[in-house]
């Protein structure tokens, strides 16, 4: 029996595009199709073949997302941390303790929380 794979991950948002190249910018994947500013939906599809998916909504952002992305940087964590911030990611959290380990939870520019995890966690 086949099982359903992930086809794509859905930010609800106020700006998709805007959203859309925050996003194509910390993965380095483009924004798909002929979007452009003031577009109700777009998408990016990732090089493992999964899209993100970036839709409007009329309510802002609340709480706490329920369904985060976390991301495994190539690079060291701190280099690729920097490098996001300077994207206009925020900190919401830093859960890097006082070794090498952790992460650190961010925000993209609308609040959507995701995380940085150690450029080495799953990796033999």
């Amino acid at each position: 029996m086949s099982s359903p794979s992930v086809f794509n991950i859905a930010f609800d948002c106020a700006d998709p595009y805007g959203l859309a190249r925050f996003w194509s910018a910390v993965t380095g994947d483009p924004v798909d199709g002929e979007d452009g500013p003031g577009a109700r939906e777009t998408a990016i599809t990732l090089s493992n073949g999964i899209n993100l998916y970036f839709q409007q909504v009329p309510e802002p952002k609340t709480v706490k997302n329920r369904v985060h992305v976390c991301l495994r940087p190539d690079a060291p964590r701190d280099d690729e941390l920097e490098r996001v911030l300077g994207l206009g990611a925020t900190v919401v959290e830093d859960c890097r303790g006082d070794s090498d380990d952790g992460w650190v939870v961010l925000a993209d520019p609308e609040g959507n929380e995701f995380c940085m995890l150690h450029h080495n966690v799953g990796r033999a």
